[in-house]
């Protein structure tokens, strides 16, 4: 076959992998068929002007969907002209949840039919994290990682070939520009969806942030150290609490809930003392479910990321090997009990 691969320089996907969808298109063309040699690594570095790593990679991509083998003496050559073959991807969540729900079903749509998911969840156990990653390096075509800790887990991180790694929801700062990270920036999202509903929780004697300690809650410290920006700001009388005890919810004030369930508590304490929810007792929560938009009479405020747009962004992230840190939208949704 003569090398007459093309590719665009300046443009947003990576070099190797328009390698990639050339092969693969001419596969669909009938132009190379199973059998047929393809160009050696040095005729496609001096033809396109790419590094020999680049046209290693897509070759590497290509080999391991059954597309390509390689054989010594022979070179490279097509094994496959099953271009629909899997693609084989590893997803880790912290825990499964409502909204975590969302994402995950709208990032499976958008890496779409031929692509297999695996699902694992670590729980925030550090340990567990670690152990899953290790023991499943190598096996998979990608990895889409939701690193939800409060610690460094960039070591671990980088076991995995950057190239081949997607950080979900939580940026991980030691690791640099050259990874994919689609993240949420808690601090500033936190901040400025507070600050939106100020006219709201100034009408109250104080704000509570409420951290439950269930393994299936994170609470970033973005949240904490946006939290306590916006009350120094505004000079809210303010308090952290561990868990909710609601015979220590106080008419007049206003509190920020996580988990559905304290929510669902929160709501039950204020029908049974008869408060009226944005009037005598104020109540918020982060990342928006559909429960908090039918619970109580008028829906729960919330501040929240759009999971649907995130899952989206990450499955086009994914197959376009898009790098560098992306922030995911956040906004804040005003319904009555504030």
């Amino acid at each position: 076959m003569k090398n007459n691969l093309q590719i665009e320089p300046n443009a947003q996907k990576p070099k190797y992998q328009q390698i990639v969808d050339e092969i693969i298109d001419r596969i669909q063309q009938g132009i190379l068929k199973r059998g047929d040699q393809l160009p050696t690594i040095n005729e496609i570095t001096a033809s396109l002007g790419v590094a020999r790593m680049t046209v290693i990679r897509a070759y590497e991509e290509l080999r391991e969907r059954g597309i390509v083998a390689a054989q010594h003496g022979k070179g490279y050559y097509i094994a496959s002209t099953n271009v629909r073959s899997l693609m084989h991807v590893f997803v880790l969540f912290d825990a499964m949840n409502a909204y975590k729900e969302v994402l995950f079903h709208s990032l499976k749509e958008a890496l779409g039919e031929n692509v297999s998911i695996d699902l694992f969840f670590h729980y925030h156990d550090l340990k567990v994290f670690e152990n899953i990653i290790v023991n499943n390096i190598g096996n998979y075509n990608f990895y889409i990682i939701m690193p939800h800790f409060n610690d460094d887990v960039s070591d671990i991180l980088k076991q995995i070939p950057k190239d081949k790694l997607l950080i979900l929801d939580i940026d991980v700062e030691q690791l640099d520009a050259g990874y994919a990270v689609l993240y949420q920036d808690f601090e500033q999202n936190f901040y400025q969806g507070l600050s939106e509903a100020s006219h709201l929780i100034q009408k109250y004697e104080s704000l509570t942030l409420f951290l439950s300690k269930n393994q299936f809650q994170y609470t970033p410290k973005g949240i904490i150290k946006g939290f306590n920006r916006f009350c120094d700001e505004y000079n809210i009388q303010r308090e952290i609490v561990d868990d909710l005890d609601v015979n220590n919810l106080q008419q007049g004030h206003a509190y920020i809930l996580f988990l559905e369930n304290d929510l669902v508590r929160f709501v039950n304490f204020a029908n049974k003392k008869q408060f009226k929810l944005g009037q005598d007792i104020g109540l918020m929560s982060y990342d928006d479910t559909p429960i908090k938009e039918i619970l109580a009479e008028d829906g729960i405020t919330t501040i929240s990321n759009d999971f649907v747009q995130m899952g989206k962004l990450a499955g086009r992230m994914v197959h376009n090997r898009q790098k560098g840190k992306v922030a995911s939208n956040c906004s804040l949704i005003i319904r009555g009990s504030l």
